[in-house]
């Protein structure tokens, strides 16, 4: 990596540490040809943020609200994590992919009729200036081309301004909500209200029904999602033949993610063996071997920041064992009454309460559990959760674990609504050490994922193209793998 001799000034910048010479300086402001976005077209979603802003404005009416996009994460001493923006500052701002910029903050005025919103940023550091080749944080010549204020405003169709005028505006003592912890100026300078909760849950909940753009995109992430599965087949004998070839699987969906899209929309998790038993396994660095499976529980990110969840588990040569196939067809069927139970109306613990009474079933007659199915399914007993610990459904969306903050009665008590986006992820999960089952059976762990949105009827999987049934998989390897 290039070092760049920098400093670090009192306002967190890296500088370049050598001021330059007048001359230089000159030398370094002439000779450039125009480079104007005056042609900016705005983006597809400008309306659809609009109109998310006029139901947040509806909901605080009087009150500023300040939504900071956030700033680099620290990954090692002077390098950062790859940078996404906060999802309410993505939602309701329209900014997405290479465009979105850190430090940024969106601001909603409060007006006579509503608010009027404003988008402050760092712009372009012009020619004319010196921070465009001695700011390494934001300079032009460090970490590229940004937008001026006016390209800004025609790609979002905000009012944009300086963020440097934004810290004397959040001191002038007008009563302002934000979302916390995401940027230290913000937090500095606009006092702690006991509303700031408010704001975070509303900006959560508002995101639980999708709407038509946030549907197209998070079928274009799937989409991507389903290539990325293509890969991972793709590469299975070079996993096979490779130290730690978890890892040859997960280079290859990254692959996928970042040529399609933004980047991974999570850690991807490629459990391959009994690495499938560990639910959050992202060490990734096992070996694939003939006759186990592998379980791949990965997304792509699109460009607006959408996120795909899916999870297939396939047999690494290509073909089931009849024990494998066994635990699988449990599960498919356990995920098959957790589709049919989704519809308006129908609370989302439902979803996972139809999976767990197959699962729970399906154990009780191999003979594992020491009660009935019936009996397990009870809260106060649940002997069938030591093998399928985790719940089986999420929302889905700019998060992988969308609409996180919105409350308990609004998410596992809410009835379901025409247009949100949940998965149905069952699964089971047989450790290797677990003598109640046979040995055929132990170290095995099976999850199918699938993404679906609520119809006016039921739902539609978003994911139906990316096999799922072992017959179904097994043609899929062979037409990659032959």
């Amino acid at each position: 990596m290039n070092n760049e001799n920098t400093e670090v000034t009192e306002e967190g910048k890296r500088i370049h540490d050598q001021a330059p010479s007048d001359l230089f300086a000159e030398f370094m402001r002439s000779g450039w040809s125009p480079s104007d976005y005056s042609d900016l077209a705005p983006l597809e979603v400008v309306t659809y943020a609009f109109a998310r802003r006029q139901i947040l404005s509806a909901a605080f009416p009087g009150i500023r609200l300040v939504l900071p996009a956030g700033g680099y994460k620290v990954r090692a001493n002077d390098t950062d994590y790859q940078y996404r923006p906060h999802s309410a500052f993505a939602y309701y701002s329209g900014v997405q992919g290479a465009d979105s910029t850190a430090d940024a903050v969106l601001v909603l005025e409060p007006t006579d009729n509503g608010h009027h919103t404003y988008l402050y940023i760092h712009p372009r550091s012009t020619r004319d200036t010196d921070a465009f080749y001695r700011d390494a944080k934001y300079g032009e010549l460090w970490v590229g081309r940004r937008y001026t204020l006016s390209e800004a405003q025609a790609r979002y169709q905000i009012d944009t301004r300086l963020v440097t005028d934004l810290e004397a505006l959040l001191k002038d003592g007008k009563e302002t909500l934000t979302i916390r912890e995401e940027d230290v100026m913000v937090d500095a300078a606009v006092p702690h209200n006991n509303r700031d909760n408010e704001l975070k849950v509303f900006t959560s909940e508002q995101r639980l029904v999708k709407d038509e753009y946030e549907l197209r995109e998070m079928q274009s992430a799937v989409n991507a999602t389903a290539l990325g599965f293509n890969d991972v087949i793709s590469v299975l004998p070079a996993a096979v033949a490779t130290p730690r070839g978890e890892r040859v699987l997960e280079a290859a969906f990254y692959g996928r993610a970042r040529v399609l899209g933004n980047d991974l929309g999570y850690n991807t998790i490629v459990g391959a063996g009994a690495h499938a038993c560990v639910l959050h396994w992202i060490r990734n660095d096992g070996d694939v071997r003939p006759g186990e499976l592998v379980l791949v529980d990965a997304g792509v990110e699109v460009e607006s920041f959408y996120t795909a969840d899916i999870t297939r588990t396939l047999p690494v040569t290509g073909k089931f064992t009849p024990a494998q196939r066994a635990l699988y067809m449990l599960v498919y069927e356990s995920q098959l009454a957790g589709f049919a139970a989704i519809k308006p109306g129908v609370k989302f613990s439902q979803i996972n309460i139809a999976c767990q009474e197959v699962l729970a079933k399906g154990l009780a007659d191999m003979g594992v559990l020491t009660i009935s199915a019936e009996e397990s399914m009870k809260p106060e007993f649940g002997l069938h959760r030591r093998w399928t610990l985790h719940g089986v459904s999420h929302h889905l969306g700019l998060d992988v674990h969308d609409c996180a903050h919105a409350r308990k009665e609004n998410y596992l008590d809410k009835e379901l609504e025409e247009g949100m986006v949940l998965t149905v992820e069952p699964g089971l999960y047989i450790q290797p050490d677990d003598e109640l089952f046979a040995p055929e059976y132990r170290g095995i762990g099976i999850r199918i994922e699938d993404d679906v949105v609520v119809t006016a009827d039921g739902c539609r999987n978003l994911s139906e193209n990316i096999p799922r049934h072992p017959d179904e998989i097994e043609k899929w390897m062979q037409s990659i793998l032959r």
